[in-house]
């Protein structure tokens, strides 16, 4: 049936950082935050999340006020930048980078995941998910929504503009 996509709030670290995988708080504003994401929610028969505490906060405190348990599935999780995990991306060495931008969708000169095996496990648990009877919430991170609208698309765009709190409707392929 149908997917619904939806980052999570604002995170503690700013955008100048590289946190992909890496778990860190949210923002003080979640509570404000949250109550705004919320609005955007349309009747789900069920919640996935991100095991990561940006997205399952979020998932929680949707599920609480429907009702509903969140299921925690580890495919929609950020890439894994592994070695840039952390790291201010100014300070990431130039090299990198450009080897990176270089072979965007294979280069992993981070040492974590490649865009391409990122992408094949988001789109393997969204259409896994998509399977089901009923409709699905997904709590998850704008690079989970890029890396399957991109396939979706046939594009390969990552560009993709996605707020946080934004909510997305997968169609499928």
């Amino acid at each position: 049936m149908a997917v619904i996509l939806m980052r999570h709030t604002r995170p503690a670290l700013d955008k100048s950082y590289c946190y992909g995988s890496l778990d860190i708080e949210l923002a003080d504003s979640f509570e404000v935050d949250a109550a705004e994401a919320m609005k955007r929610v349309p009747h789900v028969d069920r919640i996935v999340s991100s095991p990561l505490l940006r997205a399952r906060r979020l998932a929680e405190r949707v599920g609480a006020s429907r009702g509903l348990e969140v299921k925690i599935d580890a495919r929609v999780s950020e890439m894994d930048f592994s070695a840039w995990e952390g790291r201010p991306w100014s300070e990431i060495p130039r090299d990198e980078l450009d080897a990176w931008a270089a072979d965007f969708l294979d280069a992993r000169p981070h040492g974590g995941e490649s865009v391409r095996t990122f992408q094949q496990r988001c789109l393997d648990a969204v259409n896994e998910w998509a399977d089901r009877p009923g409709d699905t919430l997904v709590v998850c991170h704008a690079g989970v929504v890029r890396a399957v609208f991109a396939v979706g698309t046939r594009s390969q765009d990552f560009s993709r503009s996605i707020d946080y709190g934004d909510v997305v409707h997968w169609a499928g392929l």
